[in-house]
């Protein structure tokens, strides 16, 4: 199954996407919540919606894709998960996943405008899978670990490098600018996906492939990071944990980094979880 959302930023309903068509569903849920995935709304919704279809109005194709899951309690997100990444970014292959955090005001729909921060001059991009919580997680052994799992979702882990890097403290602050996280358009359950270590991943920039790799490459699967995140938090209902992204970003290019700049035409997507596009625009904030 696969769950959406739609209409304007701050106004938005829940979707049920059956066959590229978007079913309005806001009679069975306010929103896909904390509440909802706690509820076992995802095999709920599925059998009110096989009763109650006809009375779904079809939401129509002009109508803005929002992030596939309201705002979510916490986004974690996982460095350095790609080792060819790693390398690019000429650091050593990490002994225990790098966790941080990503502001969860920086989530967006997955066509809306990417906003370049004020006084920024190395926003980057980052191809990334996200997993979906669907009940509560608290020491969760590995082996157990995907029956804690909703779904998964399309993320464009934006950074500002200099803000992440050559500020000091956190990488928090170059994670988490306005619209730095482009989220869906679409969270997939997961028993729609056969084998989530091999999908594929890609990125452009203007037309061009910058990004492509598999989820096979992550050096700490999803299990495991499940597994390993319930040690040190509560993981809840609806919180996402980004995976990680693969070589091929901005800060890695070669002879120079490339940053992006207003005009630039960011696409991505993996395979099941659909593609997005952003254009990046100057802020005037």
């Amino acid at each position: 199954m696969k769950i959406c959302r739609f209409g304007d930023a701050g106004y938005e309903l829940p979707a049920i996407l059956v066959d590229n068509i978007r079913y309005d569903v806001s009679g069975f849920t306010h929103d896909y919540n904390e509440r909802f995935f706690a509820d076992d709304g995802i095999s709920k919704l599925w059998e009110w919606f096989k009763a109650n279809k006809s009375d779904c109005k079809v939401v129509d194709e002009s109508v803005r894709w929002a992030a596939c899951i309201a705002r979510p309690s916490k986004m974690v997100c996982i460095g350095l998960n790609y080792a060819d990444h790693a390398a690019e970014s000429n650091m050593e292959i990490p002994e225990e996943p790098i966790v941080f955090f990503k502001a969860t005001s920086s989530i967006v729909g997955p066509n809306d405008d990417l906003i370049i921060p004020k006084n920024s001059i190395k926003t980057d991009w980052e191809v990334e899978l996200a997993v979906v919580i669907g009940k509560k997680a608290s020491y969760v052994e590995e082996a157990d670990a995907v029956n804690y799992i909703a779904g998964y979702c399309l993320h464009n882990d934006y950074s500002e490098r200099a803000f992440q890097l050559e500020r000091g403290g956190q990488w928090v602050k170059g994670k988490s600018c306005d619209t730095f996280a482009p989220l869906g358009p679409w969270l997939i359950t997961k028993d729609e996906i056969d084998d989530i270590n091999k999908l594929r991943l890609w990125l452009t920039v203007n037309k061009k492939r910058m990004q492509e790799s598999n989820t096979k490459n992550l050096i700490f699967n999803i299990p495991f990071l499940v597994s390993y995140l319930s040690r040190f938090m509560t993981m809840l209902p609806g919180d996402i944990i980004s995976t990680g992204t693969p070589h091929g970003v901005g800060l890695g290019q070669k002879p120079e980094p490339v940053y992006l700049k207003p005009g630039d035409i960011i696409e991505l997507g993996i395979d099941y979880l659909g593609s997005s596009r952003q254009v990046a625009k100057e802020s005037i904030a």
